[in-house]
């Protein structure tokens, strides 16, 4: 089971079809792994053991993953029955009252829900320490960070423990522990998964749904299975082309492709980065692509930060007393971390005007950069600004809640601006600095085509593969 834990989902899918593993076994191997590895990384924080069991012993809908174990992060799409605590203490005891309709998506693909990874609370910094549940390692150097907010999820999946797992995205949430832990993870257009039944959108169409995993077609079936508007939505992406499966191994043409090698900000990039980048950008010339360096988009980086940050303090009361309604809780400073505290206060101030000026900068903001892309089929740059940090970087106090916060400001430099503008994008694993710790490079694309991005990203998976790189710690 350990040769076959190696295979992605893809595959453990088809030797399910061809009744040559039994889901139940599938899953037995999957428990196991966690049992075994899950001490050294602290990835899984809610097993569901006993509800996945009866799933994998029971009739499977017949999806393209039916009978593959998969992880959830414990932020964002709901499961009836199993707590949610979104790495908070204040949550620590909520129990979701329903499925939401990305998990009844996840169902009808077959998928056997396995358990809830850990996350930051409420998903607000790039890496995962939340107090509740401790510091999630990185398998690749332990006393690193996987990243955020779905450093479970890719900490799990890089380890082994199962080949995808859900994750979020919402100021680069997918893509920042993609590249800490060498994972492919690509953010979907705005709106191409839906996040009802309870809401339309969140922190006015910032935060988008999908997954980490490590081959691309993984990536792309998953999508096929979860993308499309849910009833009652307030807008939605453009229709897909074609099943995003069937571009991976297509041909990805001759793309105009932009490089960048410094920020709008002028915040310097680590060495490591640029290698990187400038490394990727050689690799796609050397397939074929029309490759160019070129500036950052001619954006107010200072209105950016100011209104990006007045949504995401909004966002948080938002939350909080949303939650403290339904459970009839009063939150109070003792049961939250200094930094959330500080966003929650700070979102109690911010008025209904305030709100909808920032909302209208942001959008501004996408116009120009929307106008910009036009020059180019995709951009390119570092997923983040410094390799993964070690552990406590971003740590804040009561006396400096917000300690932390400008380190993640400059850690993570470009992959916010694509959940403003809404467009495509993802962080590919083509890159190991000497002290080997992955340092991911993202591709943006134009509004609505993911299939550019999965056609260059099956390219560059075929052109230097990445299945074959473990880290130390590992299930398999």
């Amino acid at each position: 089971m350990n040769d076959v834990a190696l295979l992605d989902a893809t595959a453990q899918a088809e030797l399910v079809r061809k009744k040559e593993v039994k889901p139940i076994e599938f899953l037995e191997a999957a428990i196991e792994r966690i049992e075994r590895t899950n001490p050294q990384i602290n990835a899984v924080v809610t097993s569901m053991y006993d509800i996945a069991r009866k799933t994998a012993e029971g009739p499977l809908p017949n999806g393209p993953f039916a009978g593959v174990p998969f992880l959830m992060k414990d932020l964002g799409a709901g499961y009836a029955g199993v707590r949610q605590t979104q790495g908070s203490e204040f949550l620590k005891d909520f129990v979701s009252p329903f499925d939401t309709e990305l998990t009844a998506r996840y169902k009808r693909a077959g998928l056997v829900i396995t358990g809830k990874t850990n996350t930051p609370e409420f998903g607000l910094v790039p890496t995962t320490e939340p107090r509740l549940f401790g510091p999630t390692r990185n398998p690749w150097a332990p006393e690193h960070s996987v990243g955020g907010s779905s450093g479970g999820s890719a900490a799990a999946v890089a380890a082994g423990i199962v080949p995808m797992a859900h994750a979020n995205d919402g100021g680069g949430s997918i893509r920042i522990p993609a590249s800490c832990c060498g994972l492919f993870g690509i953010k979907p257009s705005r709106a191409r998964v839906p996040l009802g039944p309870l809401l339309g959108d969140m922190m006015g169409g910032l935060v988008c749904e999908h997954a980490v995993t490590h081959s691309v077609r993984d990536s792309a079936a998953l999508l096929d299975a979860t993308a499309g508007p849910e009833l009652g939505d307030p807008y939605y992406a453009p229709p897909q082309k074609r099943p995003y499966a069937e571009e991976v191994g297509a041909d990805a043409g001759k793309l105009r492709i932009a490089f960048l090698t410094r920020t709008a900000t002028g915040t310097p990039l680590h060495a490591d980065c640029i290698a990187a980048v400038k490394d990727a950008a050689a690799l796609c010339e050397d397939l074929g692509h029309e490759v160019e360096e070129a500036a950052p988009p001619p954006i107010n980086t200072e209105m950016l930060e100011e209104a990006f940050l007045t949504i995401w303090a909004a966002g948080v009361p938002w939350g909080i007393d949303g939650i403290g309604r339904l459970t009839g809780r009063q939150p109070s400073r003792d049961k939250f971390e200094p930094l959330t505290w500080s966003l929650y206060e700070q979102g109690k101030e911010t008025t209904g005007g305030d709100y909808l000026i920032a909302v209208t900068a942001l959008q501004q903001m996408s116009r120009t950069v929307a106008q910009y892309s036009e020059r180019y089929d995709v951009w390119l740059m570092p997923t983040l600004g410094a390799p993964p940090p070690k552990l406590g970087h971003f740590d804040a106090t009561r006396e400096n809640p917000r300690a932390g916060l400008e380190r993640a400001i400059e850690f993570v430099p470009f992959t916010p601006l694509q959940n403003v503008t809404g467009q495509p994008a993802m962080s590919v694993p083509l890159y190991w600095n000497s002290e080997g710790l992955p340092v991911g490079v993202h591709f943006a694309a134009r509004f609505g085509e993911e299939d550019v991005l999965f056609r260059l990203a099956a390219q560059l998976e075929e052109a230097r593969p990445w299945a074959n790189k473990r880290p130390p710690i590992s299930a398999v």
